[in-house]
C-alpha cells in the first residue's frame, strides 16, 4: 500500500513538474501541494538526497525538479520514499527476504502470486512518468457506492 509520505512526495512533486523549472520554497510548496509543511521538509531532504530534487539556500533559492518530468518516474518515488514495490519482501527483486516461516521459498505459491502482483505494479509504475500523471489528471475520479457508504 503506498503510504501517506509517498502520496505527499508525489503531490510535491507533480506541483514541481507544472512549474517548467520554477523553484519552490518549501512552505509555498506545501501549500500548493496541500501537504503539512514539517512533514514535507523531511520529505524534500529524501527527494534531493535520492537525487529527483536540486535545492539552493537563500534569497533566490528553493526547490525544484533534478530533471525533466519525463525522466521521473512513478516507481522511482515510490521505491526512494516507500522502498520496494512487492507486497512482500520474499516477492522482492531488489530487497529479497524469505518468510521465517516458509519451508520452501522456491516452491511457495502465495510467492509466486505476490511476485506477479509485484511486476504488474511494476509494469505500471516504471512506464508512468510525472509529466504522464500531469498530461493524465482526471477532473474528477469516480466514487465508488461502497466508498460513498464510509
Amino acid at each position: 500500500m503506498l503510504s501517506k509520505k509517498a502520496k505527499y512526495a508525489l503531490r510535491a512533486l507533480e506541483v514541481l513538474a507544472a512549474s517548467n523549472g520554477s523553484r519552490w520554497t518549501a512552505h509555498a510548496l506545501a501549500v500548493a501541494a496541500e501537504v503539512p509543511g514539517k512533514f514535507l521538509e523531511t520529505i524534500l531532504v529524501e527527494l534531493r538526497d535520492g537525487g529527483l530534487i536540486d535545492s539552493t539556500r537563500g534569497a533566490q533559492g528553493g526547490h525544484r525538479l533534478s530533471r525533466a518530468a519525463q525522466h521521473i518516474y512513478v516507481g522511482e518515488v515510490i521505491r526512494l520514499i516507500d522502498g520496494p514495490l512487492a507486497p512482500i519482501r520474499c516477492a522482492s527483486v531488489s530487497a529479497y527476504e524469505p518468510c521465517a516461516d516458509c519451508p520452501d521459498p522456491a516452491r511457495c505459491s502465495l510467492r509466486a502470486v505476490m511476485g506477479d502482483v509485484r511486476q504488474a505494479m511494476a509494469e505500471v509504475l516504471d512506464h508512468r512518468s510525472l509529466a504522464d500523471l500531469l498530461r493524465t489528471r482526471p477532473t474528477a475520479l469516480p466514487v465508488s457506492e461502497h466508498a460513498r457508504a464510509h
